[in-house]
């Protein structure tokens, strides 16, 4: 058997610590799954006396995780610190340059810096791989990477953020307000202090750039998404979403068009019947379009420490092993520039909420500017009359036709400009799933 592949990782936190342990717990039967032993020699991390249920006595410590992957004996650098910039930059930077594969788990890095890394790697004849990057557990890289080689891809689309998942489940399943699932969500370690990145959708469009990289064969482009949150999501959009026969999931969507690639993170209403309609609480879920195949969903634990730790592994085996292919799935020079494409007809509609002044002239005045941006509304539906005698509005909810968003956002504007709202109107697409 060949000498071991020593390990240097970074960052021992859950998934380092979890990583450490499955390593020690599974050294035969990784071994032989990738034809060498595999052994961790040298960590870094800010803190050497926390208790991490797991001996870390024998490993070489450093403080600069850079000064790991640069000095370092190790055959593979894993990088479990987080963060875009910095110190998670740099050292992978460094490990790069000595012809050091790198490992890693950290979408942000990837989404900011991914195609300057990937050449760099393979200008230095290594490479990176980041299986535990997106949807934690879920072999979705692999699978776009590899696995479907033969395939082309139309579409890939999912549940990329489990915290945004585990509080559109409950609000539905309980009637929970946003502001009580957000502070639930927190207690349990679901949501951060603050958590923007998440409920903002910035983590889902994170994690879909890299996606849509390995799907289209293009240059890595989050300036490129449509990023909206689900924070103005409420229980009465939830409760017309059911009677209208759907279920609203933050969607992570992109999708090849005749003019380009289309990516969009926001809150969706799908078919209550469709298999991503099923997936709850904070599983993720992918799925995938190609022209061989079909569709394909891929479902799983999202996050946690075994659930990334097993992708992280699974990287390091396939070093072992030998097995690994370009970073982004083909040589870094050939990725083509990312296009984006023009505004179109969404093939399901949307859902349009309407918070409108009680009196003489305001419907007609609604379906007028509907009318002069050539949309076609499927439905009207007045939910309820004001119950307080010093509430004058009412609720009403709009179903549109096919249309561009562009067009429903114009007269949505003008219906505001024109006074007939207490409120800006809430909008949401319904996506036509297969």
């Amino acid at each position: 058997m060949a000498s071991p592949m020593r390990l240097g990782v970074a960052g021992l936190g859950t998934v380092g610590a979890a990583l450490a342990r499955l390593i020690a717990d599974k050294s035969d039967a990784l071994a032989l799954r990738g034809g060498r032993s595999i052994e961790i020699t040298a960590v870094s991390a800010r803190n050497r006396s926390r208790d991490r249920g797991v001996d870390l006595s024998a490993f070489s410590w450093f403080d600069d995780p850079v000064a790991l992957a640069r000095e370092g004996e190790i055959d593979v650098f894993v990088e479990l610190v987080g963060g875009s910039e910095g110190a998670a930059l740099e050292a992978v930077k460094a490990a790069l340059n000595r012809g050091i594969p790198a490992v890693t788990a950290n979408k942000a890095l990837l989404a900011h810096h991914g195609v300057t890394l990937a050449k760099l790697a393979q200008r230095k004849g290594t490479t990176i791989l980041f299986e535990a990057a997106v949807a934690g557990g879920i072999p979705i890289i692999k699978t776009l990477r590899e696995a479907l080689r033969g395939n082309d891809v139309s579409r890939v689309y999912g549940i990329l953020n489990g915290t945004c998942n585990y509080m559109l489940t409950r609000m539905e399943k309980e009637g929970i307000a946003f502001a009580d699932c957000l502070a639930d969500a927190q207690r349990l370690g679901y949501a951060e202090a603050d958590p923007t990145f998440d409920i903002g959708g910035f983590d889902a469009a994170h994690k879909l750039t890299i996606l849509t990289s390995l799907a289209f064969g293009c240059e890595i482009d989050l300036e490129s998404v449509f990023i909206e949150g689900i924070s103005d999501v409420t229980t009465e959009d939830i409760e017309a979403a059911a009677e209208l026969g759907y279920r609203i999931k933050l969607l992570a969507v992109a999708q090849r068009t005749d003019s380009g690639i289309e990516q969009r993170v926001h809150p969706t209403m799908i078919p209550a019947h469709s298999a991503l309609a099923q997936i709850d609480g904070v599983t993720n879920a992918v799925a995938v379009d190609t022209d061989l195949l079909g569709s394909i969903l891929l479902a799983g634990p999202g996050a946690g420490g075994n659930a990334t730790a097993s992708a992280v592994l699974s990287d390091i085996v396939d070093l072992a092993s030998g097995a690994h292919c370009p970073t982004l799935g083909i040589p870094a020079a050939s990725l083509a520039p990312y296009k984006r494409a023009r505004m179109r007809a969404h093939e399901g509609g949307y859902y349009i909420r309407l918070s409108v002044f009680d009196r003489v002239g305001a419907f007609a005045s609604i379906a007028r500017r509907m009318a002069e941006n050539q949309i076609s509304l499927e439905s009207i539906v007045q939910r309820r009359r004001a119950e307080r005698p010093d509430d004058v509005t009412a609720p009403v909810i709009l179903i549109t036709h096919e249309t561009t968003e562009a067009a429903v956002r114009k007269a949505l504007d003008s219906v505001f400009k024109d006074g007939h709202l207490k409120d800006q109107p809430r909008m949401i697409r319904i996506e036509a799933l297969d």
